[in-house]
C-alpha cells in the first residue's frame, strides 16, 4: 500500500538525517508537557484549550465510546471533568475538537475510513461548562455533507475570530480545505465547499488571532498564513516525535503548539511557537524554552540529535506503529 510505504520512508527519513526536532519540557505549572493518566482514554484524537479554565484540554476517544468529553489538567495529567452528551446520536468515529469564539466547543464526528461510504457526518456543539464537574449536556447536532461528495477528515478547527467552521480532509495524495457555511443550522444540511488544498492531515488548529493555521500529520507539520478564509505562505513547523501522532491545538495565548497522541498514558508535548504569545504557526526557535528545532535546522546546542539518540532501532519501532495504525483503521 502506497500509503504505508510513504509513511515509513518519511519516517525513517527524518529519524537518519535528525529532521526531529528535540523538545524540551521546562516549564513550570500549566501548559507544559504532560501525560493523559486517565485509563479511559486510550485514543485521544483531538484537543482544546479551554479559554475559561487556564490550562484545561479538552479531548476525546477516536471511537467506540459513546458521547464523552473530558476535560484534563495539564499540571497534573487528571481528568478534572467528564462531560457525557445528549440529543444527539451515537457518535461513529469522534475526531476533532475546537472551541468557537461563542464559548461552544465544537465535536467533528467527521471520521470515514472508507473515504466515502458515508453521505454525512455530524458536528455536535454545547457550551463550554464553567464549572469543572461532572456533567451532562444537552448538544446541538448539525448534519454535515461536502459540495464535492463524502470523504474522510480527522481535522476540524472554528475560526476564533469570525466563528466560521473549517474541515480538512484526509488522502495519501493531499487533501482539500472544506469551509463551512456562515452559520451552522439544524434540520437540513450543512455544506461544506472545497477553498483550499492540504498534505496529508491528521489535525490542525488556528492560532488564537485567527491569522495563522497549523496541520499535522504523523511525521511533520505545516503552517499557513490565513486571510481572508483562504490560505496563504506556508512553512515547516517542527513537531516532536510520538507514536500515532494524532492531535495539535494552540495554548490559550498563542505562545505554544500541544502536540497530543493516541495510546494508553499518551503525552501532550508542547512545542513554543516563535514570535510569543498570540503568535503564528512559525516553526519552533531552536534556542526558546520548551522549544523544538524546525525540520533540516540542527540548532546550536545538538538538540535535534536527541532526536535519533537510538537510531535505527526508533525507526523500526516507529514505522512497525505506523503499520499497525493503519491496518487498524482499514479494519
Amino acid at each position: 500500500m502506497r500509503s504505508l510505504l510513504t509513511v515509513s520512508a518519511a519516517a525513517a527519513l527524518l529519524l537518519l538525517t535528525g529532521a526531529v526536532p528535540a523538545v524540551a519540557d521546562d516549564g513550570d505549572g500549566a501548559d507544559r508537557t504532560f501525560t493523559i493518566e486517565d485509563p479511559r482514554i486510550t485514543e485521544s484524537s483531538g484537543l482544546a484549550a479551554s479559554r475559561i479554565h487556564p490550562g484545561v484540554y479538552w479531548t476525546h476517544n477516536d471511537s467506540e465510546d459513546g458521547p464523552y468529553v473530558y476535560a484534563v489538567d495539564s499540571r497534573t495529567g487528571k481528568t478534572v471533568a467528564t462531560i457525557t452528551m445528549k440529543g444527539v446520536g451515537e457518535p461513529r468515529d469522534v475526531e476533532a475538537i475546537s472551541l468557537g469564539p461563542d464559548g461552544n466547543l465544537y465535536v467533528g464526528d467527521i471520521g470515514d475510513n472508507l473515504d466515502g461510504s458515508w453521505d454525512h457526518v455530524w458536528i455536535y456543539r454545547f457550551p463550554e461548562p464553567k464549572r469543572l464537574a461532572d456533567a451532562t449536556v444537552r448538544a446541538t447536532q448539525f448534519d454535515v455533507t461536502y459540495a464535492d461528495g463524502a470523504r474522510n477528515a480527522e481535522a476540524m478547527m472554528v475560526h476564533p475570530k469570525t466563528g466560521r467552521v473549517y474541515i480538512a480532509s484526509k488522502n495519501e495524495d493531499g487533501g482539500g480545505l472544506y469551509e463551512g457555511p456562515q452559520k451552522l443550522t439544524t434540520g437540513g444540511n450543512n455544506v461544506f465547499r472545497r477553498v483550499g488544498e492540504v498534505p496529508w492531515v491528521t489535525d490542525g488548529a488556528f492560532s488564537p488571532d485567527g491569522r495563522n493555521v497549523v496541520f499535522r500529520s504523523y511525521f511533520s507539520a505545516r503552517g499557513y498564513a490565513f486571510e481572508g478564509g483562504r490560505l496563504g505562505a506556508d512553512h515547516a513547523v517542527g513537531v516532536p516525535l510520538q507514536g500515532q501522532s494524532e492531535s495539535v491545538t494552540y495554548t490559550a495565548d498563542g505562545s505554544a503548539m500541544m502536540f497530543g497522541s493516541e495510546g494508553e498514558n499518551s503525552e501532550v508535548v508542547r512545542v513554543d511557537a516563535e514570535g510569543g504569545g498570540d503568535g503564528g504557526s512559525k516553526a519552533p526557535s531552536p534556542n526558546g524554552g520548551g522549544g523544538g528545532t524546525s525540520p533540516g535546522d540542527d540548532g546550536d546546542d545538538g538538540g535535534s540529535k536527541k532526536g535519533t539518540a537510538t537510531g535505527g532501532a526508533v525507526a523500526v519501532v516507529v514505522i512497525v506503529l505506523a503499520l499497525i495504525a493503519a491496518k487498524r483503521r482499514r479494519g
